[in-house]
């Protein structure tokens, strides 16, 4: 079992201050920090191996080929898919979700089909499937939420998932709410219908075991700098017959078998959808990040971020005027909430004074925002570095601010 306490060491990020005060980063849900072991595999590829992949034939390029090839595996078996050929490299869960939105659609949605959605997406689990609906004639129908606990209405299913529904796209935890959905439940009740499913994977990926075969969705999507991987690379799991039938995304080198002055022939999955040089450096380091998190241990990296988040809804509940998001057990590691004579903006600039490291505002979720009346909330998020005097620091310093605006 880990050392909790031992863990902020192996982040170099969080040993220093801001202005006087020690960081405390609660910036989480947005982008983790990175452990020096992810920070070395990148330091090590551009020392001792930079060369580009696939087809070189001198050392650099075989080692380079090998170690990204790796980092495929390796991923695909942080996710438990059954084979490397599913897992496509991609700037992250926004490329992921577009290349669905942009394929998949282009040869399996016509006029009259529905794509549903939850009202807890995150942009990016939203914006794509409005561009897919108005490329195919396709409409957007969506799965309600209960208020400010921000669960979803499971109870509207069955009259949502009507034969003209193609595709459930939703979040697997959502970003703002801290919910985390019944994913294996809602893929299920759709295969049983012949709906195929896009689980929006950013906030799961690095909090909870995944399993894309128990969950029993067709496509998953995450990014690795979620996760404690470089920014700039991510994922798309999706199940090998989905992808081999689906038409490229991008042209380029490296996707085709054959190529005339007139059409081209592609190669399968993942070749496919990996057009030019890939992100070569950074997808070796986010398979140093599924080592690192699997050392530590995902079942306890799920049960330590929930403390903290739960220790942190209990804590801030008795601030005077606050209204807090999301579920108050069984959550993830986010916590919201919103002063009715505060602005999220200056919560966070305040805060910062402080050394603690917020986010305010609608989180990419202006829809769920306006749904719940708000413009936005300020936002904490825990990870494996965090710990309870944290907790208890970010409530000294939101005291201190009722205080001077009060």
């Amino acid at each position: 079992m880990p050392n909790w306490s031992n863990v902020c060491a192996d982040f170099p990020a969080l040993h220093q201050n801001v202005g006087s005060k020690p960081l405390v980063y609660l910036d989480n849900a947005a982008t983790t920090q990175r452990p020096q072991a992810v920070i070395d595999a990148l330091d090590h590829f551009y020392r001792h191996d930079n060369a580009n992949v696939h087809r070189g034939l001198h050392a650099l390029s075989m080692r380079a080929t090998d170690a990204y090839e790796g980092a495929r595996a390796r991923v695909a078996r942080f996710l438990n898919a059954a084979a490397p050929e599913e897992i496509i490299f991609t700037r992250g869960t926004t490329e992921s979700i577009n290349l669905v939105a942009a394929s998949w659609t282009t040869v399996n949605l016509r006029p009259g089909d529905v794509i549903l959605l939850t009202e807890m997406e995150h942009h990016s689990n939203l914006v794509p499937w409005q561009l897919a609906a108005k490329r195919t004639g396709a409409t957007l129908r969506f799965v309600p939420i209960t208020g400010d606990e921000g669960r979803l209405d499971l109870s509207q299913l069955d009259r949502l998932l009507t034969p003209e529904v193609k595709l459930f796209a939703f979040t697997h935890v959502s970003n703002t709410l801290g919910t985390i959905n019944p994913a294996a439940e809602l893929c299920a009740k759709a295969r049983t219908l012949g709906i195929v499913t896009v689980v929006d994977g950013a906030q799961s990926i690095g909090h909870l075991p995944v399993d894309v075969r128990a969950i029993g969705c067709d496509f998953f999507a995450f990014s690795g700098h979620k996760m404690g991987g470089p920014t700039g690379i991510g994922g798309l799991y999706g199940r090998r017959e989905l992808l081999d039938i689906m038409p490229p995304w991008q042209g380029g080198g490296g996707m085709i078998s054959h190529v005339d002055f007139l059409e081209s022939r592609w190669k399968p999955s993942p070749e496919r959808f990996e057009a030019g040089t890939p992100n070569i450096a950074d997808a070796i380091a986010l398979g140093a990040a599924c080592d690192y998190l699997d050392g530590l241990g995902r079942d306890r990296i799920a049960a330590h971020d929930r403390e903290l988040a739960e220790l942190a809804h209990q804590r801030l509940s008795v601030l005077p005027g606050i209204r807090l998001l999301g579920p108050a057990h069984g959550r993830s590691s986010v916590v919201s909430f919103a002063f009715t004579d505060i602005h999220a903006h200056d919560i966070v600039t305040f805060a910062d004074e402080d050394g603690v490291a917020l986010r305010g505002g609608h989180h990419c979720n202006q829809p769920l925002m306006r749904k719940l009346g708000l413009t936005g909330t300020t936002r904490a998020s825990f990870y494996v570095y965090n710990n309870a005097g944290e907790v208890e620091t970010l409530v000294a310093t939101l005291q201190k601010i009722l205080k001077f605006f009060r």
